[in-house]
């Protein structure tokens, strides 16, 4: 079967699918998936799954994609981060059965990603995503996609999306937001970079950033052309958001629940996660389920609390109506509505305000590393906790020992392996060379040799038993000759009935 590609891949294959959900790591599972096609969305992507891992691990594979398959939920992306192009080939040929085409994750700004080097800090290196694209588009089946941010200057950014696409990138997602607009600093993306994205690629365009409300969909999708929307954060807070309404939490919270019992098995951290997105803002004001909510340990406890939000919810709500009071609370709705949470904006700079802006760009630079020597006061919240928890807990890089490096992962390795290894790559050498390594408890030669040692003496007691077969058939044909002469004397008394023979025959014998 030829493979699609661009406008014929996202008309056919994706059945023209405007509405999209997110690939959101930890968050985008199967059962969230299927709430919010329930409810408005055409086309899904799977949380980013890390292309080696994948390689490496059959039980990573298993829970992450292979158990999720469900012909409901379809079609379907899966999105790999990697910045190896074989990794990521042997990543893609893994998965492109189990869904409708495999997307190269070029947008991830987090610190994990830095470490890694993959997600948005691969953005300036153009060959070897050239390399990557090219490469998995001739020994994969189906299609390959990519989600990239945009860079400060439109017309860098253009080329970008234009090489990825001479790359052999069939449909691309634009994040309106560069690599450094994050966290605090989100602010509002630039649909303006999309736009010109657009104009200047001829494959499929989705856009991504500032969809919030069904109104920013409506708005997206006219001022910058796309032929269709991504929702992340907005997909969160209000799964229906693509119906264009929007429900009670406690509707959503509800359904959701049903949906996890239905397709288990379903990580219980990501269903806390998911109601404490949806009970965002009532959880504000209702402090003590909160800490119940985090609390809770099985997912009818996480239900219970959800219960118990929804009557204190219909209470506030039956007092609001007698009352001919309103619950906003600064909200656009009352806050048991789905709704979406919205980041402060950072102010922005007034010139000529030299004070202002010294300390706008102090909290813009990150912390930089204080001596050791004030370490006390050095510490942030998180490791004061940790020190609370633990007092001899060691903070001083100096101090803290050094470990020596696994030659083959990087990994720290075992400090008396023999294979100067760590233990994931020392078992696979003691398992390769039947080898034994007293470090990591692995006896793979000593198995081997009790083994054999059994073995043998298996073979051992085979011949033994032999032996002794054979030595019992000599002795019992050594006793049927002695019955043949056994009869004789008793022959020669019935022929002599004599006294005086059978005294003789007496003496005889």
């Amino acid at each position: 079967m030829t493979k699609l590609k661009g406008f014929d891949f996202w008309q056919s294959t994706l059945n023209g699918a405007r509405f999209v959900v997110a690939p959101m790591v930890d968050q985008s599972e199967l059962a969230w998936r299927l709430l919010s096609r329930r409810h408005g969305a055409e086309l899904c992507y799977t949380p980013m799954l890390h292309a080696q891992v994948f390689v490496r691990d059959a039980n990573y594979r298993r829970d992450n994609l292979f158990s999720e398959v469900c012909p409901e939920d379809r079609p379907l992306i899966t999105q790999f981060c990697a910045n190896d192009p074989e990794v990521f080939v042997q990543a893609a040929l893994l998965a492109q059965d189990y869904c409708d085409a495999i997307d190269l994750n070029l947008g991830c700004p987090q610190m994990i990603a830095k470490r890694g080097h993959y997600g948005v800090f691969l953005q300036d290196e153009w060959e070897l995503l050239e390399k990557i694209i090219k490469l998995a588009n001739e020994k994969i089946s189906v299609p390959i996609t990519c989600k990239i941010r945009v860079f400060e200057d439109m017309e860098k950014t253009v080329q970008y999306a234009q090489m990825l696409e001479r790359a052999g990138c069939q449909l691309l997602t634009v994040h309106g937001r560069t690599k450094d607009q994050k966290g605090p600093l989100t602010g509002i993306a630039s649909w303006e970079h999309i736009k010109a994205v657009r104009k200047t690629v001829s494959i499929p365009v989705f856009a991504n950033g500032n969809i919030q409300h069904w109104s920013d969909v409506e708005q997206c999708l006219q001022e910058t052309g796309v032929q269709g929307v991504m929702s992340a954060e907005g997909n969160l807070h209000n799964p229906a958001l693509f119906e264009g309404r929007n429900p009670p939490v406690w509707e959503m919270a509800e359904e959701y629940l049903e949906v996890v019992k239905q397709y288990p098995p379903c990580t219980l951290s990501y269903v806390r996660a998911h109601l404490f997105k949806l009970w965002h803002h009532t959880l504000q004001i209702h402090q003590d389920l909160r800490e119940q909510l985090a609390k809770v340990k099985n997912v009818e406890g996480l239900a219970q609390v959800s219960t118990q939000l929804r009557l204190r919810c219909q209470v506030e709500m039956a007092k609001a109506e007698e009352l001919g009071q309103s619950q906003m609370g600064g909200l656009p709705f009352p806050h048991w509505i789905c709704q979406p949470y919205v980041r402060p904006v950072p102010k922005n700079d007034v010139a000529g305000n030299d004070s202002q802006d010294l300390q706008t760009k102090k909290l813009r630079q990150k912390r930089v590393l204080e001596d050791t020597d004030g370490l006390a006061d050095a510490l942030s919240k998180n490791k004061m906790k940790k020190q609370a928890r633990n007092p001899y807990k060691n903070f001083c890089n100096i101090q803290k020992p050094k470990y020596e490096k696994c030659e083959h992962c990087g990994n720290p390795k075992g400090n008396k392996c023999v294979f100067n290894l760590c233990r994931g790559c020392c078992k696979k050498k003691a398992f390769q060379d039947v080898a034994d390594c007293t470090s990591h408890g692995l006896r793979f030669k000593t198995k081997a040799q009790k083994q054999k040692a059994s073995e043998e003496n298996e073979k051992s007691e085979e011949k033994g038993n032999e032996k002794s077969e054979e030595e019992s058939d000599g002795g019992q044909k050594k006793g049927t000759s002695c019955t043949v002469i056994d009869p004789l004397p008793e022959i020669h008394l019935e022929r002599h009935k004599q006294p005086g023979d059978v005294l003789q025959l007496e003496r005889r014998t």
